[in-house]
């Protein structure tokens, strides 16, 4: 293993190492960028052309069509997914353990990278910071990442804008003007009900002081008067098409069919009626070209999409997919959240959308939350961890390994393989780990540990060896529900097969739409996307472990018409979250001589 002197170490490859216990996050992506090869070099490892590349920096886009239309008959590379146990208020590190396994594999000699989530810059200025992994399982360049990369979500946000621009202006105009005169200029009264506007405004940060605004206010010209609210970016139902999406193609005729209100006789009125799809489209024609971003130990790494995870699939896209098992033997991907809801909305959503099989799933966690399900003290942001998690207990925690092996039965459904990985802490005893050990061992599950957070690649060598081997394991993808099955039906099978629930119990706005959607044809191949906490397997976050004796409540169904996604809610969501206390932008600064980014997490 490494030994790190003075809190440094130089690998065999000449780069030099920090250790994480010594070092920010933001210092050790500083130092591996120094080492950093140039564009040319991936490129040329990527097999890549020239016009292959969209020059941007450091972080060039991929242009997915041409490499798409080149690679079309190359065999797919493995498909690795990474998903968790249900976490701690603090995660249990799923994007880390992401990077760390490309680094173990790439130090296992393969041809090995990933596609990520982009980080919104809300998360990254509040205190959750940038979602860049951490330690020496690390993306980079950190700065870029972080802040805004090659600029995806703030096309979002312009084409998002854009549509209620469109829809306020032509709400002005239709006031202002009669039919005639509509006609004349080319228009024809939508009507649009002023109390059914569904779209509302984004941005790219944590303001719950705009969740509710009232617009338009001044006289005629001013536009028209009404509620608004404004949502987090990545809440956009265009960041969630862009995650789904197997083209451009796709893209644009998802995008025309986004509901943005409802006219007085409750028709919906569509992007498409406003005339402002295309538009929308030309905004966002270059989003779907990922970007290449790089490991410390500089694998490369592909960014695509960053959608709500609540509302959307919570992870990186289709064409990242397709793209990266193109490239790459072995490609890692993430899913958002935890099994119960990353896993199963990439098992049963992308996966089916994509057409693709994965060949293993890695379930992350950590002996910190198995003590949490096994009773153990409240987790809380901001304060000190109870003596329970950073002392041997070995009684909470085999207790909490219940939430561990109901995840694992979730994935074996599925059809594909799974692998536990024990993402270890410095708390964490030889006992701890053995007995984590054990109990898979017991149930005939590969268990491996990794330390990629202090060592990197290194550290991480017995989970890439233990998924390279899942890899070469038979496997079936099996959906837990057929397309034809309504969606009550889909719901309970999920409540019941995933969660735990003894039933589901509708309340009557859910229901009444439920039998709408049912009775309705257009609505057969939409999506079923669960709404719920991540924070237990139930409905409610302070349930842990595997809760018994319970049913699951769906209150709504949120419709998202571009993206066809039928939306259960199972708790209330806000699309626009809160900055707290003491956000992250308070310790983020630029050295003025250098101009480098200090403090980002």
């Amino acid at each position: 293993m490494i030994e790190f002197h003075d809190g440094t170490y130089v690998d065999e490859d000449g780069r030099i190492k920090l250790d994480p216990t010594v070092y920010k996050d933001w210092q050790i992506a500083e130092e591996a960028e120094k080492s950093l090869p140039p564009v040319e070099y991936f490129r040329e490892k990527l097999g890549l052309l020239p016009d292959e590349i969209i020059p941007h920096g450091k972080t060039p886009k991929l242009d997915f069509i041409r490499i798409m239309d080149r690679l079309k008959d190359r065999p797919n590379g493995k498909f690795i997914e990474v998903t968790a146990i249900t976490p701690t208020p603090l995660g249990e590190g799923k994007s880390t353990t992401s990077l760390g396994l490309i680094e173990g594999l790439g130090k296992l000699g393969k041809n090995v990278g990933g596609c990520l989530r982009q980080p919104s810059g809300g998360p990254t200025m509040n205190v959750k910071g940038t979602a860049a992994g951490g330690g020496n399982a690390l993306l980079m360049p950190m700065t870029e990442f972080s802040l805004g990369l090659t600029g995806d979500i703030n096309d979002i946000m312009n084409a998002h804008n854009l549509a209620m621009v469109a829809l306020n202006a032509r709400m002005q105009h239709e006031r202002n003007y009669d039919d005639a005169t509509l006609a004349r200029r080319g228009l024809k009264r939508l009507d649009v009900d002023p109390k059914r506007v569904e779209f509302g405004w984004v941005l790219d940060f944590c303001a719950q002081g705009l969740r509710n605004i009232i617009m338009g206010i001044g006289g005629d010209k001013d536009g028209y008067l009404m509620e608004s609210k404004c949502a987090i970016a990545v809440s956009s139902e265009l960041m969630a098409i862009l995650a789904v999406a197997r083209d451009l193609k796709d893209l644009r005729e998802r995008i025309g069919k986004i509901v943005v209100a409802y006219d007085r006789k409750g028709n919906p009125v569509t992007t498409e009626d406003l005339e402002v799809a295309g538009a929308m489209t030309a905004w966002m024609r270059n989003t779907i070209n990922p970007t290449m971003c790089y490991t410390v130990e500089h694998q490369p790494v592909l960014v695509h999409a960053g959608p709500f995870a609540n509302i959307a699939i919570g992870q990186s896209s289709v064409i990242g997919d397709r793209l990266a098992l193109k490239l790459f033997d072995y490609h890692v991907t993430e899913s958002g959240f935890a099994a119960d809801i990353g896993f199963e909305k990439f098992w049963n959503v992308k996966c089916r959308l994509s057409g693709l099989t994965p060949n293993v799933s890695v379930l992350v966690a950590t002996v910190r939350a198995l003590k949490m399900h096994g009773g153990g003290p409240a987790v809380v942001p901001g304060r000190p961890l109870a003596e329970e998690y950073t002392k041997e207990n070995l009684e909470l925690l085999e207790k909490g390994c219940e939430n561990l092996f109901h995840h694992v039965n979730t994935i074996k459904k599925s059809g594909i393989v799974p692998v536990v990985c024990i993402n270890q802490f410095h708390t964490d005893t030889d006992a701890e780990i053995a007995l984590v050990r054990k109990l898979c061992a017991e149930r005939g599950v590969r268990c491996a540990l990794s330390n990629h957070w202090r060592y990197g690649g290194e550290g991480a060598l017995e989970l890439a060896q233990a998924v390279a081997d899942a890899c070469e394991e038979e496997h079936e993808l099996k959906y837990l529900y057929p397309l034809e099955l309504p969606l009550r039906e889909r719901v309970e099978r999920i409540a019941a097969e995933v969660y735990g629930a003894d039933g589901v119990d509708w309340a009557p706005l859910a229901l009444e739409k439920a039998k709408r959607f049912e009775s309705d044809p257009k609505y057969a191949d939409y999506c079923t996307m669960m709404v719920k906490t991540h924070l237990s397997l139930s409905h409610e976050p302070s349930w842990k472990g595997v809760p018994k004796g319970w049913r699951l409540p769906i209150r709504d169904i949120l419709e998202y018409g571009g993206a066809k996604f039928l939306c259960p809610m199972a708790g209330t969501i806000s699309m626009m979250p809160g900055t707290g206390s003491d956000p992250a932008y308070r310790r983020i600064d630029v050295d003025v001589e250098t101009g480098k980014v200090s403090g980002l997490f």
